[in-house]
């Protein structure tokens, strides 16, 4: 399954690791979302018959209902019994959801604002530590758990300050992943969704287009990780069908300073994986770092460039797999390679959903809702394997939820303004159409998955990639103004 590109380029779905199996027995739109939120809103709640209702101790009785099911008189068929059974099972399962997400709307709204009181935040994160764990129950359960763990955090005074998002809180105190499991809880995400191959294409394919005819090429990447979405790029390159060998491609990764120089290294062995890959294929490849100030802002002066260069900037942003980035610099990124009057900038990013209400209360209700479309999207891609699917959440989204809770918290709920894409519309770049090809492209892939996600075209250079209502990352693609493309 490809998409040729003005009989150039083309990229190739299945040389990414979309390996996922699924039942065709299963309908896939009538997986309901782990909350209706909709229904819920901040004014809903009583706060008071919550906390008398949560300390409780008789709660919800599984087997009062199954017992009241029992005596009930009625005779029916085995068949029958088990749809009712399932249906009582999932209102059970419906229920708690909801009384979990008015607990930790509770805890959020005891940590800030007037009625501010972190005893009321104490008691009632016992409560959820009791009635959550993030290594099994139903998917609310297991992303409460993670809520709970970084509400306790901000409850303690540290949450989310630590700036390795492959840490993450537990019962036993912080622990570093291994190398081996960030690998493989990679794989598995790219696995079990589009998330992380729908920016990679849909930023390569338009590289791809710019560069056509260009035999040298430059990318400044800004966030490089493992350095997975540049293999694929290689590939369509020395793949394409006619015409001269494939172009000369530099890469020159951004890098941090930070504890046990860990950016530099990651950054170097990334480099070292994709020089290999290059020449085991035969695509000329170049490969340099440019180090961020200490206070990672960009410095355009500090960039090599040569004469000749197509040069393009890529921008990764956020993604589940990414390591968190400030504002500023990002800004200074943007802003400096503006000035260098690129060919070509691709910027992918999450999206943020409208604001259920103000402060870090609505900020709060937004992060859980788009964690909870990521959560229920995971469940369809991989229904039945939930250790795969506790390793992704535990390397990647358990520490993400910690990180973004305690920006918002320190922000006072602020910390969020215009998306990135707007932002760098009024930096004087230019919008580049989204190709036909392109979006093909991104519709291929996600119908490599379920019928959940789905792909939307907003202006004529951002495409969003959304799972049921949720819209979740959006790739824009821009060009200067003084640029030839």
């Amino acid at each position: 399954m490809a998409m040729a590109v003005d009989n150039t380029y083309e990229l190739d779905l299945f040389g990414s690791s979309t390996t996922t199996a699924f039942d065709e027995d299963h309908n896939w739109k009538e997986w309901s979302p782990v909350v209706d939120w909709e229904a819920l809103s901040c004014d809903q709640i009583d706060y008071q018959d919550l906390i008398e209702s949560m300390m409780d101790d008789q709660g919800l009785d599984l087997d009062e209902i199954a017992n009241e099911k029992s005596n009930s008189g009625s005779i029916s068929m085995d068949s029958a019994d088990d749809t009712m059974l399932v249906d009582d099972e999932a209102k059970v399962d419906n229920f708690k959801g909801l009384r979990l997400v008015h607990l930790l709307i509770a805890a959020a709204e005891a940590l800030t604002g007037a009625n501010k009181s972190s005893e009321l935040a104490r008691v009632i994160l016992i409560r959820l530590k009791e009635l959550v764990s993030p290594n099994g129950g139903t998917n609310m359960e297991r992303l409460a758990a993670y809520f709970t763990d970084a509400l306790q955090g901000l409850l303690e005074g540290s949450g989310g300050r630590h700036g390795n998002r492959h840490l993450i809180t537990n019962g036993h105190g912080r622990d570093n992943h291994l190398q081996a499991d960030l690998l493989a809880a990679l794989q598995l995400l790219q696995d079990m969704s589009p998330y992380v191959n729908f920016g990679h294409f849909t930023a390569n394919q338009a590289i791809l287009e710019a560069v056509t005819h260009d035999r040298r090429i430059h990318i400044v990447d800004y966030d490089i990780m493992e350095g997975i979405q540049w293999a694929s790029l290689m590939q369509a390159m020395v793949s394409r069908k006619e015409g001269p060998p494939a172009p000369h491609l530099r890469i020159t990764a951004l890098t941090r300073g930070g504890p046990g120089r860990r950016s530099i290294w990651s950054v170097q062995e990334a480099g070292r994986h994709l020089m290999a890959y290059a020449a085991s294929i035969g695509q000329p490849l170049s490969f340099n770092q440019c180090r961020l100030d200490s206070d990672e802002t960009f410095r355009p002066s500090a960039l090599k460039l040569v004469k000749g260069e197509a040069l393009v900037i890529n921008c990764m942003l956020h993604l589940p797999h990414f390591s968190y980035r400030t504002a500023n610099s990002v800004a200074s990124f943007l802003s400096g390679a503006k000035t260098l009057n690129p060919r070509l900038v691709t910027l992918v990013e999450e999206e943020v959903g409208p604001i259920i209400g103000r402060g870090f209360v609505g900020r709060f209700m937004d992060s859980l809702h788009h964690f909870s479309a990521v959560y229920d999207s995971l469940e369809a891609g991989c229904p039945m394997e939930g250790r795969a699917r506790a390793l992704v959440e535990r390397v990647f989204l358990g520490p993400q939820i910690a990180g973004s809770l305690g920006r918002i918290y320190r922000s006072e709920g602020e910390e969020e303004g215009c998306p990135w894409w707007d932002w760098i519309g009024g930096l004087g770049l230019k919008p580049v159409n989204i190709s036909f090809a392109n979006h093909c492209q991104a519709k291929l892939l996600v119908g490599l998955f379920n019928d959940g996600y789905r792909v939307e075209e907003l202006g004529s250079n951002r495409m969003v990639l959304g799972w049921k209502s949720r819209r979740l990352l959006s790739a824009s693609i821009w060009t200067s103004y003084d640029s030839e493309f």
